[in-house]
């Protein structure tokens, strides 16, 4: 492979960490019917592939007629690409003229103006989305490349890039070679500005540019070009143009403590068309939809992008279980937990939330989604059957006027009631009217009703 040193500001790479590059073999395939049927996503180390539905230059022959406008949309899965031609107003138009930018901002590296396979590294001004991954750091080559994984190794070449156009440049051949770069805030401009193969020199000066906006469009502007890049020979250095992405796995080894080899896998590979890369012309990747985007489980497995989207409670977070957080995603157990798609909350089976059960069915799978409403100020009263917490509900509507057969019931009790009462205080009245009569006759014995009395007896 091709090995780059790293300059004395960069980080070392650990001594203890051994670094391997594999591909994984895992294809992403796209299930909207809207889409190309073109298969970009070739898992390569900078192999051919042999697959029937690899990538080949079937849009564009060899003797094509430079005169003519291109303007082409193929999808990446993860990007969607338009190349423009050199007579497309468009190339003109994403080209930064880092020249009349403000001397302040544009820096030139003086190391990498002077040296060969050379890598330092670049803090961003802005979050800059990769893959769905937002990176405040990037590395850039020498080679025509910008690296951007998190594990820094001297094998730069082999995955996680931005590659305008890779291949074995030399700036330190050339006075006039220089690798500048500006950031405005809102988007980072690199050129690598005439520089020259080492290996072939007599071709002539390259100069081209990429720059990474923060909405994460990627654009390869193209300046000079003397050459075709199919043309260009990959023998000491890999030619390429597009992108890579890949997670890195930890592993420890038993036999040797304190040491952790680190393997990377490529996921994802946008390989551009060499034979497009002309003298002004340019190409503009637009991101595509990925499953980090989303940040709860119902948008996340019900999700139509594409990709096999599924939620870790764990973790919180979405994802198709590749990216660069795979390794988190496999240690928390993660696959065994999506398998099931199901969005579960910790409900209290005391409390009576209103809650609904919503049943999708997306193209194949389906997914059973458990939803709470949440944000609601008005209250609804059920349209079905009561059930038991209904019934519950309905006894503390008595006093707002609702009748019930229990109510009525109590009315009636209390009307019995009201009766006892009265007849008891009758029957003492009359007690008590004869208790005066006794004690009134007694004390007059010769009054009409004492006689009356005593004559009955």
């Amino acid at each position: 492979g091709v090995f780059y040193e790293l300059v004395q500001s960069f980080p070392r790479v650990e001594e203890n960490v051994e670094v391997d590059s594999f591909v994984s073999s895992h294809r992403w395939r796209r299930h909207s019917e809207s889409l190309k049927s073109v298969d970009t996503n070739r898992a390569s180390m900078g192999q051919d592939s042999l697959e029937p539905g690899g990538f080949t230059d079937l849009l564009l022959e060899e003797g094509h007629d430079n005169t003519t406008q291109i303007e082409e949309d193929t999808d990446h899965n993860y990007y969607t690409s338009r190349t423009y031609g050199p007579y497309d107003s468009t190339s003109r138009d994403l080209w930064v003229n880092i020249d009349q930018m403000e001397k302040d901002k544009v820096k030139i590296h003086g190391i990498l103006s002077n040296t060969h396979r050379q890598a330092a590294r670049v803090n961003l001004s802005f979050d800059f989305p990769f893959y769905g991954h937002f990176l405040r750091e990037i590395t850039v080559a020498t080679g025509g490349f910008i690296y951007t994984g998190e594990v820094v190794h001297r094998m730069l070449t082999a995955t996680q890039y931005i590659a305008p156009l890779m291949a074995n440049f030399d700036p330190s051949v050339s006075r006039n070679s220089t690798v500048r770069y500006f950031d405005n805030g809102t988007a980072l401009v690199v050129q690598w500005d005439h520089v020259h193969l080492q290996d072939n020199y007599n071709l002539g000066s390259f100069t081209f540019q990429a720059t990474l906006l923060n909405d994460g469009r990627i654009i390869f502007g193209y300046k000079e070009i003397p050459v075709a890049v199919t043309q260009i020979s990959s023998t000491n250095h890999p030619v390429k143009v597009g992108l890579s992405d890949a997670f890195v796995v930890v592993h420890r080894i038993q036999q040797i403590p304190n040491v952790r080899r680190r393997t990377i896998y490529e996921y994802h590979r946008v390989e551009l068309q060499m034979s497009k890369i002309t003298n002004l012309s340019a190409v503009e990747m637009i991101p595509l939809p990925t499953c980090l985007q989303f940040t709860s489980c119902g948008p996340c497995v019900t999700a139509q992008i594409g990709f096999n989207c599924s939620w870790c409670s764990k973790l919180q977070r979405c994802s198709s279980g590749f990216d660069r957080h795979r390794q988190d995603w496999v240690d928390s157990g993660c696959p065994e937990e999506s398998k099931d798609k199901i969005c579960e909350r910790n409900i209290d089976t005391t409390e009576t939330p209103l809650y609904s059960t919503t049943t999708l069915l997306p193209t194949t799978t389906r997914f059973r989604v458990l939803t709470t409403t949440r944000g609601s100020t008005t209250s609804h009263l059920p349209t079905s059957l009561p059930t038991e917490d209904d019934t519950k509900i309905a006894l503390h509507l008595k006093d707002n006027g609702a009748s019930t057969d229990d109510s009525a019931a109590e009315k009636k009790g209390g009307t019995l009631h009201a009766g006892l009462i009265v007849g008891i205080l009758v029957l003492v009245l009359v007690v008590a009217a004869a208790i005066l009569v006794t004690v009134y006759m007694y004390h007059h014995p010769t009054s009409a009703a004492s006689l009356f009395f005593i004559e009955v007896r």
